[in-house]
């Protein structure tokens, strides 16, 4: 049974960073993209950014493009989303998941295995 544990958010100022770990057990990680999405309060589910199984290729939504990281190490079956720069509207619980392979990549029905979340705060 494949399993995802986000850890790593928190309470940080405007302006400050954070880096998310999803670590993944069961299934083989290497054969899979991976995504993280966050969800606001009151908001849907978005998408965030999406990395290839080598790591050679990654996609970003346009509002943390130059901000945000996505990078994995397939050896330790985790990866991670590097934050910089966060602003209040960063605030919202990160979900990583397992993509399925379907086309439209930033879309939450074209993932099929999510971790629990990790909440992250970000303070004005």
């Amino acid at each position: 049974q494949v399993q995802l544990v986000e850890s790593g958010g928190g309470l940080v100022q405007a302006g400050g960073s954070l880096r998310l770990s999803c670590a993944a057990s069961g299934g083989t990680f290497s054969n899979y993209n991976m995504g993280w999405f966050r969800q606001a309060p009151g908001k849907e589910r978005e998408f965030v950014a999406l990395i290839s199984r080598s790591g050679l290729w990654t996609q970003y939504t346009d509002s943390v493009k130059g901000r945000f990281t996505i990078s994995r190490d397939n050896a330790k079956t985790t990866v991670y989303l590097q934050m910089n720069s966060l602003t209040p509207d960063g605030t919202a619980v990160y979900y990583c998941a397992r993509h399925t392979g379907a086309v439209l990549a930033i879309r939450p029905q074209s993932y099929a295995v999510w971790g629990q979340g990790t909440q992250g705060t970000v303070s004005s």
